[in-house]
């Protein structure tokens, strides 16, 4: 029997269960942002050692992406509901262990538990959603979920911050557990039907996850792309190696967790390609604004937030109206307005100077968030359509996974790239010491000379570096017009166009 006529919540309540289930698990990506400086004080972590810290944020990161492909896999074999379920109990472990944390390693160790079980959230929500509205309404299930995550994310440093005001930094993982044991109760009202004869590809998915875990931590170490270090090369050859590894092992095995039938369909292939690149240009993009406020701009820390703010906060809305248009539109028509609205909103702003003013900042970060929000439902829902329940919660993780990895690869390549092109563009200035023979007006003309030279240099690399993500974003529209609705998806239109006539 169909698990979509056994269900016992209505439509709107199960949307409402997952996608806060999906804000919870996002909040924590990135509330402990503000809560870093609280964490170090508390664990007796001197600043000199900011990079060891840092790993209270990478290490949610990495667990977040690894352990996402096995756990889809097992919700699409033993059911959505239950797997989430069981999600949920590893998520609270973790914040547990995060809250009465004595030292960094014991804390960063809380972390990885905590995102292997919040990895499953966003992926098995989206496949839950999938299967509580008819498909076309579809794309609207998944943007409400897609939107639910974003704006965790968005809102993860402000709350964090009014907690730590109000109690302290492990409050913050306090209220998880109240909030997380009220999502479980909820979930046994969702039936959760396992896969008649399916089975799970354990060891692929373990390799798997040791592929991702190789690829985040390489592109999350310094010097990839500059050749300053040799650790992400150390890190990421036995990475490529274990892939193809995975790929031996997959074609041995009779149900792989990568299976045949995904590399078949363009649309899973597209999406893929396309998140990739997307999450290349949003994570340039929400590097860029804020800091490049706070520098060259001038301009304190909370403006740069609120910049960046403007921008972010458009993602969700912009998620649940292409969600809503699909039905009117079509999915590439969707995707392909919002990545290109997303790139017209980031060239945009490489056009500002350093006096920059209303409506035009406002309006320019505006367009860029609403094209990153608008584009994520028709991709996700297109690659999920593609195939049955059997793996839609495979594809969802995925499909997730991918973006992950572009917003790792997009880190690491602004870095690198954003040094070498700074020492570049500053080459030719003269350092303002002080010459024999030279006046007090000379040198100061001297040093403003210098400053002046300085902010142009930064402006001009904060305005390349929109410019380049401007331009991965225009890229992905290629793997997006590629994206052609698979068999599966047309019979299954078809079939609902003749119950609803």
């Amino acid at each position: 029997m169909d698990s979509t006529k056994r269900r016992t919540l209505s439509a709107p309540l199960t949307l409402t269960v997952v996608a806060i289930g999906a804000f919870i698990t996002a909040l924590d990506q990135t509330v402990v942002v503000t809560a870093l400086p609280s964490v170090m004080l508390d664990l007796k972590i001197p600043v000199t050692e900011l990079d060891r810290a840092a790993w209270i944020i990478t290490a949610y990161l990495v667990g977040y992406t690894a352990a996402m492909p096995l756990l889809g896999r097992l919700a699409d074999v033993y059911g959505f509901a239950r797997v989430y379920q069981a999600s949920l109990l590893v998520f609270t472990a973790g914040t547990v262990l995060v809250a009465v944390s004595p030292s960094l390693g014991w804390n960063v160790g809380g972390r990885v538990i905590q995102a292997i079980g919040g990895a499953a959230t966003v992926p098995i929500g989206m496949a839950i959603a999938s299967t509580v509205l008819p498909m076309r309404r579809r794309g609207l299930a998944i943007g409400v979920v897609v939107a639910a995550a974003e704006a965790g994310s968005m809102l993860g440093p402000a709350y964090g911050g009014a907690i730590i005001e109000a109690l302290s930094w492990r409050w913050i993982f306090w209220l998880n557990v109240p909030q997380s044991a009220l999502l479980f109760l909820a979930l046994f009202w969702l039936p959760s039907q396992r896969q008649a004869g399916a089975r799970v590809d354990y060891l692929g998915g373990a390799l798997l996850a040791a592929v991702l875990l190789l690829f985040t931590l390489a592109l999350s170490s310094k010097g990839l792309f500059s050749l300053e270090s040799a650790t992400p090369f150390l890190i990421g050859v036995p990475g490529l190696a274990l892939a193809a590894v995975v790929v031996l092992v997959e074609r041995r095995h009779g149900q792989p967790l990568l299976a045949p039938v995904l590399f078949r369909s363009r649309a899973f292939l597209t999406a893929n390609a396309a998140q990739l690149l997307e999450g290349v240009a949003l994570v340039m993009a929400m590097v860029t604004v804020p800091l490049m406020a706070n520098t060259v701009m001038g301009r304190d820390p909370l403006t740069g937030a609120w910049w960046l703010l403007r921008m972010t906060g458009m993602i969700p809305l912009g998620a649940v109206v292409g969600g809503l248009m699909m039905p009117k539109v079509g999915v590439r028509p969707v995707a392909v307005a919002g990545l290109a609205l997303s790139a017209l909103g980031l060239f945009l702003v490489s056009t500002w100077d350093l006096d920059v003013s209303e409506p035009w900042l406002t309006l320019h970060l505006l367009t860029a968030g609403v094209g990153f929000g608008l584009n994520n439902a028709p991709i996700m829902t297109r690659a999920m359509s593609s195939v049955g329940l059997d793996y839609r919660g495979t594809v969802a993780s995925l499909v997730t996974a991918s973006r992950m990895v572009g917003m790792a690869l997009g880190l690491a390549a602004l870095s690198a790239w954003g040094v070498g092109h700074f020492q570049a563009l500053t080459a030719g200035l003269e350092l303002p010491i002080q010459l024999a023979g030279k006046t007090a007006g000379q040198i100061q003309a001297r040093q403003e000379a210098y400053n002046t030279g300085l902010v142009d240099a930064g402006l001009s690399l904060f305005h390349r570096f929109l410019q380049v993500a401007g331009a991965v974003a225009l890229a992905a529209i290629l793997p997006v017009l590629a994206m052609t609705a698979s068999r599966r998806e047309r019979e299954e239109g078809e079939e609902e166009a003749k119950t609803r006539t």
